[in-house]
């Protein structure tokens, strides 16, 4: 028998949202990996927020629809409340009820500037490496470092002079808004312009042959067993930043015990190499031509273990481009983007614990 088509809706629905989300979903396994380490740093939650005044979003709230963000690659946070608004996958996620109101975008974005003077992302990266601690899927001895550019949010437009209006500043063409600039011809350098959208952003060139860009440098270092995030920072574009970042943090790694640290040829410097020999860690980077590493390490079996696993680094920059929002940041200034990187990292890690832990069951 046909069913005959009505536009009715019900009033109400006595259906729980808990129902409606598939027992195998992906988000579930990453739901219960997430509330534990939101627990653990409720504490760092009551620093940043007052005693008195009107209830704000519950900063647990805020993160988990700043972690949907993440890996559903929503481009703002216009976007996201429309998706939490009818989506009820996302509502359960968030820990909203159907009946609940969906934020305004401007308040939670404020709310999300709380945070980053906070250093929840730091926290929060923290405790996910923890949790990967506890699992036994971390190496304790070999680990891989590298950097990668990070497009700022602003226009070679508004790479300007510094003290005066001079050629190629954008001041040409008719009306307002995106007008016409030609930098034919013009030298630009960091010492004499800057961006007057973002002054941190430097113009640089990770290549030879690619474009200059309004950018900062993305550094991860990375433990070798199953490929996770174990540190990172956003640093100033420039060409010894790659070398200074992996040895700061070298420095944080834990213990006394021999290391060994992997790279690319950019870190294969005289001077790189003697400081982490200080450190009691083996330099594995990729050899130059004229390399400083003995014919030992080069000859050693672990030096091209960490030859073949430092390459695994390029996966996690690939999903910060292409899933996480790393591309080209929606955020102004090196220590808000730090904040994106590392939380996105942090994202990135749960992926991978979860499935590492389907793995292992």
């Amino acid at each position: 028998m046909r069913g005959h088509n009505t536009n009715q809706i019900q009033l109400f629905s006595y259906v729980p949202i808990e129902s409606q989300v598939p027992q195998n979903h992906p988000l579930r396994s990453i739901r219960d990996l997430v509330d534990p380490v939101l627990e653990r740093i409720s504490g760092r939650f009551d620093e940043i927020y007052s005693k008195t005044g009107r209830p704000s979003i519950p900063p647990e709230q805020l993160l988990k629809a700043l972690l949907l963000q993440v890996l559903y690659t929503i481009r703002s946070e216009l976007q996201l409340m429309e998706q939490i608004q009818f989506n009820l996958l996302y509502r359960w996620f968030v820990g909203l009820s159907p009946d609940d109101k969906v934020w305004d975008e401007t308040v939670f974005s404020k709310n999300r500037d709380r945070l980053l003077d906070g250093d929840i992302a730091q926290a929060f990266f923290e405790e996910v490496i923890a949790d990967a601690r506890k699992r036994k899927l971390l190496s304790k001895d070999h680990f891989s470092v590298d950097g990668t550019l990070i497009e700022a949010w602003a226009s070679h437009k508004s790479f300007k002079p510094k003290d005066e209006d001079g050629p190629g500043n954008g001041s040409g063409g008719t009306g307002a808004g995106n007008v016409e600039a030609d930098f034919r011809g013009e030298k630009r350098a960091n010492d004499t312009h800057e961006s007057t959208t973002d002054p941190e952003c430097r113009l640089y060139k990770k290549t030879k042959g690619s474009e200059a860009k309004l950018s900062y440098l993305g550094h991860v270092m990375m433990e070798n067993r199953n490929g996770l995030a174990v540190d990172a920072c956003v640093t100033e574009s420039n060409g010894t930043a790659e070398r200074d970042a992996a040895f700061a943090m070298a420095m944080d790694l834990p213990g006394e015990h021999r290391k060994t640290l992997g790279g690319d040829k950019n870190y294969d410097t005289k001077d790189h190499n003697e400081d982490l020999r200080t450190l009691k860690i083996t330099p594995h980077p990729a050899a130059k031509k004229q390399t400083s590493l003995d014919q030992r390490t080069l000859r050693h079996g672990g030096y091209e273990a960490s030859q073949k696993v430092r390459k695994r680094i390029e996966e996690i920059f690939g999903w910060l481009k292409t899933v996480g929002p790393m591309r080209k940041v929606h955020l102004r200034g090196r220590r808000k983007v730090e904040w994106q990187f590392r939380f996105a990292l942090a994202v990135y890690n749960l992926v991978r614990i979860r499935n590492l832990a389907g793995e292992y069951t």
